[in-house]
This record gives structure tokens, sequence and C-alpha cells, in this order.
């Protein structure tokens, strides 16, 4: 007994098992087959690299694609899995005792818009985990997921890009001119992103061509004469453009181990954002060419409308962009509260004094923590409810002022490159909020997930 004290149950060397990594993801205590490692276990790895390349191409953090295969080849008997994940490479082995290794790899080529498919293979998952479910109807499940159309149809969605627009605009400062032409500018760049995208025009050069328009568009509107902000306007139509989900999973990647693929996302993610700069940049040389007035763009202003009808512009904002991004169904309207309440933390960090900067990042860890609970809740990753939830506090309208000082006037230069510095900072501490939000609610949904389901088993 003194030596089992001191020494412990496990030797101090001994490999972890790869099973014990899903402690605290909702897949934790899978159902473990036992009657040993299936005949057939290449079918198995092809089923976990098909859930791996669908939750990869629909937007999953790469410690969620990992925790699912090592769930879903547990629960199918294999137990001596190897998984590695790169930015776009997700590659199994497995080396059971006395036979021979079997090694696959998937590489993932192209990503969509589809948090509707994230949540069925999510809910796929934890079906097969809970050991109700054989590999053929998992494969079968698989495959009419990805062939499964999409909640929202596209001139939905396209609408909706308008719509969010012109809301966000609203909610920000800007009048209903303003709003309009936010609807004008963003629904014409989604009809040129999907032309663009029709000619395989790279990601890069379309977000710059978005850019452009949009601010383009504003410029031309305010020249003649029209009563509104552009800079307002511009950072309505520039936060859907920003690279939201990616910035969130890259933060969450970096913080969970996996360097090569939060350095490949951070590099996608800054590649955008350099893109959607260098858009705006060049639609205001071109305005100073053309004779446009310089802006006032030190004017900061809130919300023209009452309290009430904010939370209502805002709601409005919530609830396209989950249109825009395919949320299901049943998670719009928890995404929209989750949101609102997100705001009201915003406006009460604010009257405490915490500080421009640290302010969005308190928001943000609010809102991570809520959609975990939430969207665990209803049997889907927190991903889905916390990226929509979490747009309004990125900084575009500081985006904006901070490219107006570099590229028109040499006496701004230095507010610029501290404005984009400072755009930076808040964008970061938004994603790392999000991040430390999910982490902090693990211990309040712990009966959300594996010891529910261990409870339902013994």
């Amino acid at each position: 007994m003194l030596r089992r004290l001191v020494q412990g149950e496990t030797p101090p060397t001994q490999a972890m098992s790869i099973v014990e990594r899903l402690a605290g993801s909702p897949y934790a205590n899978p159902l473990v087959r036992t009657g040993g490692p299936d005949a057939s276990a290449r079918k198995t790895l092809d089923l976990a690299l098909g859930l791996a390349e669908t939750m990869f191409r629909y937007g999953a953090g790469a410690l969620e694609v990992e925790t699912a295969i090592i769930a879903v080849t547990a629960a199918f008997g294999l137990d001596s899995i190897e998984v590695d994940i790169t930015n776009q490479s997700v590659l199994l082995n497995y080396s059971p005792k006395d036979q021979t290794p079997i090694t696959v790899m998937r590489v993932v080529r192209s990503w969509t818009n589809n948090y509707a498919g994230l949540g069925l293979v999510h809910q796929l998952v934890t079906d097969i985990i809970d050991g109700g479910v054989s590999r053929a109807e998992a494969s079968n499940r698989l495959n009419e997921i990805m062939h499964k159309p999409k909640p929202f149809p596209r001139w939905a969605v396209t609408f909706s890009t308008g719509a969010f627009a012109a809301a966000i605009v609203g909610f920000i400062g800007g009048g209903p001119l303003a709003s309009a032409v936010a609807f004008i500018s963003t629904f014409l760049v989604s009809l040129l992103q999907r032309v663009l995208g029709r000619w395989r025009v790279p990601d890069f050069f379309t977000t710059a061509a978005s850019g452009f328009v949009v601010t383009g568009l504003a410029m031309l509107f305010w020249s003649v004469d029209v009563p509104i902000s552009p800079g307002i306007v511009v950072a309505g139509g520039i936060l859907l453009l920003l690279p939201t989900g990616r910035l969130v999973s890259a933060v969450q990647d970096a913080i969970n181990g996996f360097p090569v693929t939060a350095s490949g996302r951070f590099l996608s993610a800054f590649l955008t954002f350099g893109a959607l700069v260098a858009g705006i940049a060049v639609a205001l040389v071109v305005g100073a060419l053309l004779g446009v007035p310089r802006l006032d763009v030190t004017q900061v202003t809130g919300s023209q409308y009452p309290f009430a009808v904010t939370l209502l512009l805002l709601a409005v904002a919530l609830g396209t962009i989950c249109v825009v991004e395919q949320s299901p169904m049943n998670l719009v309207l928890p995404t929209v509260l989750t949101g609102l309440a997100g705001f009201l933390v915003f406006q009460l960090s604010e009257l405490v004094g915490v500080g421009p900067r640290l302010t969005p990042a308190v928001a943000a860890i609010f809102i991570g923590m809520v959609a975990r609970m939430i969207a665990l809740r209803l049997g889907a990753p927190q991903l889905i409810v916390a990226v929509p939830a979490v747009l309004f506090l990125f900084p575009g309208l500081s985006i904006f002022r901070a490219m107006y000082g570099l590229s028109i006037g040499s006496d701004d230069i230095t507010l610029g490159a501290v404005g984009i510095f400072n755009a930076l900072t808040v964008i970061l501490a938004i994603a790392g909020g999000v991040v430390f939000g999910d982490n902090l609610a693990r211990p309040l949904t712990r009966n959300l997930s594996g010891n529910d389901r261990r409870n339902r088993r013994r």
C-alpha cells in the first residue's frame, strides 16, 4: 500500500493513451468496443478521414477534428491510432501489434460556408461514440450530409449580405441613407464575388476588389453631396470580408498545440486582411486623384437611434450573418440572443472603464462561454454560435480611418500606422477572448457531453 502511494498506479514514463486526448472535449468517454479491432480497419480509417475532411471544409478547428477522429476510431475498436493534422492535410497511422501498419492521408483543397453541415457532422460523431450507429450507417449518413443542400438558398444569402451591412451601419452610427448605400454596395460585392469565383480568381484579388467597390461607392455617393459618412458605410461593408472564422480557428489551434495549422490559418487570414486593406487604399487614392475632398475621419459618433432600436438593428445584423454563414435553423435565435447579451456586457464594460482595447475582449470572453453552453446543449460545436455572435465587435471603422491616414497625406501616416496596429490588437484580442471563454466554460458543460454519456451507460 505504501509503495502504491509513493509510486502511483502508472509508471511516470508510460505513454498516455490517445483516448485520454478526448478529456474536456464534447466527445469525452466514448463507448469503446471490446471485441477487438475490426478486421476491415481500412474502412474505419476511410470513414474517419471523410469526417475530418468534411469538418475542415466546413470550418472546424484542428482540435475538434483530431478529437472527432480519435473518438470515432476508438468507438470502432481501433486504439493504436496516431493522428497528424496540418493546415490542409490529415494523416492517420494505424499500427496494431504484430500486424501490417496502415497509413492514409487526405488533403483538403476547398472551403465553404456551411455551419449547418458542421453541426450535422458533430451530431453524427456524437451518435457514433454513443454506440448506436454502425460503420455502414455512419458512412451513409456522412454521404447524405455532404450532398445535403444548404439551409438557405443563394438569393437569401445575397440579400442577407446587404441587410447585414445596412443594419450594422445603423448600429454603429449611420443614418437611413448610409444604410441604403451600404446595402447597395454590399449587394453588388456579393454578385461580384460570385462572378469572380466562377472565373477562378484567387481569393486575394477577390477580396481586394470587394474592398475597392465598397470604398469607391461610399466615396462616390459622398462626393455628390449625399449626406452620409463614408467611413461608417465602409466599416459596415467590410465586416463580412474580414476572416473572422479563420482568425478564431487560428488562435484556437495555436493555443491547443497545432502550430503548423495555426501558422497556415494566420497567414491566410492576414493575406485576406492585407487584400482588404489594399482595396481600401487604392479606392482612397483614386478618389483623391479624381478630386474628392478630404474626409474628417477623426469624428466619433454613436448610434443615432434610441437604445431599443439599436438592439433591434443588432439583432437583424446577427440574424442575417447566420444566414450568410448557413447556420442551422434552430441556432439562429440562440446566436442572436448570445450576441445581444454580449453587447450588453460590452456596454457595461465601457461604463466600468475597462478600456477600448480590453472591452471587446471581455465581451468576446462572455460570448465564447455562453456559445459553448448553448451549442453543446443543442448538439453543435461552439464555433457555430460564437463566430456570428462576435462579428459586431470587430473594428471596421478603425481600419478605414487607419487606411485613410496611410493613403492620403503624409501628416497622418504615423496615426494610420498606430491605427492599424490597434485594430490588429483588438482583432486578436477578440479571437483570443472567444477561445478563452470556450475553455472557461468547459467545467460548466461536462454534463452536456462525456459524463452524461457515461452515466447513461452505467
